[in-house]
């Protein structure tokens, strides 16, 4: 193995090390807890090299986001190329955004600190920017599922209602619900199903737009078990199914 091959193995192995060890103090501290100096203790290197990867508190928060992030897009890719309608291939990015958040409960908690103006106005550019080329890779594969319904003629839509309309229901209810859940519940929730009805709302949402099938018309449940099973590897996540 090459020096050059060798060095840039521990940068990245050191840089993991860095985004592990700050997402468990993020967790366990919270956001004022979270800073420089102590995330050198405790991985035994000096601040200076921290540093070397990360410019601030912030650019780190920020790149643990991107972290996650890239995983969820990733899965939503993998969501969307599932064999089925259209409907169901909306389905299964559901199905990913539960998976997500069960692999990775920290991650809406987390999205939320930049949402801060303190702290997103401290982030560097080009992680700024690999923020944002994130976020729109997920957008983009929701787009091409629209497009698809539309040109399958599983979605009409009228002159009036942008074809973005359903990606704003559907983006609104899923990110409000997981940084919801992510915290204590309110107390018009507690005790409520709030997976059950989050899936309840994306059905009411599609069938008002006359997305077909209707939830009336396909056993979606029997899909989000199948999508799972083969394209995750996994038990259907909570709530999803009765």
């Amino acid at each position: 193995m090459s020096t050059s091959l060798r060095r840039q193995r521990e940068k990245l192995a050191r840089e993991r090390l860095i985004l592990d060890t700050a997402r468990g103090m993020l967790q366990q501290r919270g956001y004022l807890g979270l800073n420089m100096d102590r995330i050198a203790e405790a991985i035994e290197y000096s601040k200076g090299t921290v540093y070397q990867h990360f410019s601030s508190k912030e650019d780190l928060i920020a790149a643990l986001c991107i972290d996650t992030a890239q995983a969820r897009a990733e899965m939503f890719r993998k969501a969307a190329s599932f064999d089925g309608n259209t409907r169901e291939r909306v389905l299964a990015i559901g199905v990913a955004d539960a998976i997500f958040i069960r692999r990775h409960p920290d991650h809406f908690a987390v999205e939320s600190i930049l949402d801060i103006q303190s702290v997103s106005e401290k982030i560097p550019d080009d992680r700024r920017a690999k923020w944002s080329h994130t976020k729109s890779t997920m957008m983009d594969v929701l787009t091409g599922i629209v497009r698809d319904a539309i040109e399958a003629g599983d979605l009409v839509l009228d002159d009036t209602t942008p074809l973005c309309a359903p990606l704003y229901g559907l983006w609104t209810q899923s990110v409000g619900h997981y940084r919801i859940t992510s915290s204590e519940p309110l107390p018009p929730f507690e005790g409520l199903d709030m997976h059950r009805v989050l899936w309840n709302n994306y059905n009411r949402l599609l069938d008002g737009y006359g997305w077909r099938p209707l939830s009336t018309e396909h056993a979606f449940e029997e899909s989000a078990k199948r999508i799972s099973a083969e394209v995750f590897g996994e038990h259907v996540p909570k709530g999803i199914t009765a």
